[in-house]
């Protein structure tokens, strides 16, 4: 046995002699593992600054001409619009140009004629437009703009209907759902609003005077108002002093209401007031139970408005709907603490 160990001693001592002093030896490779992949940033719905489901808005968007005389009201579907413009028309009343993109109902109205500030308001965001009609001059105006036009007096599709509840010229209603399912070529609208992303804060928090109402004076006919409610965190609409409800009788409410005050053409289209949308003025955004003083300015019918602050900051707004209201120079704008 003593013999046996020995031999095997004797053995290894030769191979190590064999072996040249200083040879490295060989390590075996760690496996590779494979990289995290990166997490995609999020996709923001260009019209509310909200994340959106991947490819969830491929789709164009949806502007309607919608009325706001006592007898169009609750309209249908104006809680899920991602912007809405309210504008000056003739008697002093006011009819809203509604956006939807991000939330589409399967209908929307009553729509109503188009009047000659529209194509400036609607140009930027493509897509496509609805109304019932109007003067031949105006819709000759809207048909030269780049959208895609779905006229009740020209439509024998079945796009447009007349409702029960509503009584005539107060009750075109527009499939809004299969109008956009046959324009599905068309491309999503550009961001017009620059809105707080990630750890950043609407300008209004940061810059902005608290407030609990905005009063807006269109006329003597028409005095809309936004009074901000914590609970919801949002801004509850009223017009006349009366709660503005929907159709389910909620009161309609905005993350953000903009408030520009606007020049009025009075003079070019007889009795029909045309609000000057390539321009600039005085400028209030109301976010957050918040309202920061600034300029608006639109450069083309094309461009998109610009919002700038007093110390000459953009001003971004919180993710959410939002109201723009053009109010007239003629009218006032209150801001109440």
């Amino acid at each position: 046995m003593a013999t046996l160990t020995l031999g095997l001693l004797l053995a290894t001592a030769a191979c190590a002699a064999e072996e040249p002093a200083g040879t490295p030896r060989k390590t075996p490779r760690p496996t590779p593992t494979a990289s995290a992949t990166p997490t995609p940033p999020p996709v923001l719905a260009p019209l509310r600054g909200t994340v959106a489901p991947s490819g969830g808005l491929d789709r164009p968007s949806l502007a309607a001409k919608i009325d706001n005389h006592e007898g169009a009201r609750p309209q249908v579907g104006l809680e899920r619009t991602d912007i809405v413009f309210e504008e000056l028309v003739e008697g002093g009343l006011t009819r809203y140009l509604a956006i939807w993109h991000s939330d589409l109902p399967e209908e929307v109205g009553p729509v109503r004629s188009v009047r000659p500030m529209d194509p400036d308001i609607v140009t930027p965001f493509g897509g496509i437009i609805a109304y019932s009609g109007g003067q031949e001059v105006f819709v000759d105006m809207m048909m030269a703009a780049p959208v895609v036009n779905a006229v009740f007096d020209f439509d024998d599709s079945g796009l447009f209907y007349r409702d029960d509840l509503h009584e005539s010229p107060h009750d075109v209603i527009v499939r809004a759902g299969e109008l956009v399912g046959r324009h599905t070529d068309l491309p999503a609208p550009a961001a017009q609003f620059s809105y707080a992303e990630g750890a950043s804060v609407p300008t209004a928090l940061v810059e902005g005077t608290p407030n609990s109402v905005v009063q807006q004076r269109f006329s003597d006919s028409r005095w809309p108002s936004w009074g901000w409610d914590a609970g919801s965190a949002t801004w509850l609409r009223s017009q006349e002093g009366a709660p503005d409800l929907d159709a389910a009788g909620a009161q309609l409410r905005a993350s953000n209401v903009v408030t520009l005050l606007v020049e009025i053409d009075d003079y070019s289209y007889e009795d029909i007031p045309r609000t000057l949308m390539i321009g600039t003025g005085e400028a209030w955004v109301s976010t957050g139970g918040k309202t920061v003083h600034g300029m608006w300015s639109k450069d083309s019918a094309a461009g998109s408005i610009r919002l700038v602050s007093d110390i000459g900051t953009p001003i971004t707004l919180a993710a959410g709907n939002s109201w723009v209201e053009l109010v007239p120079s003629s009218g006032s704008v209150e801001i109440i603490p």
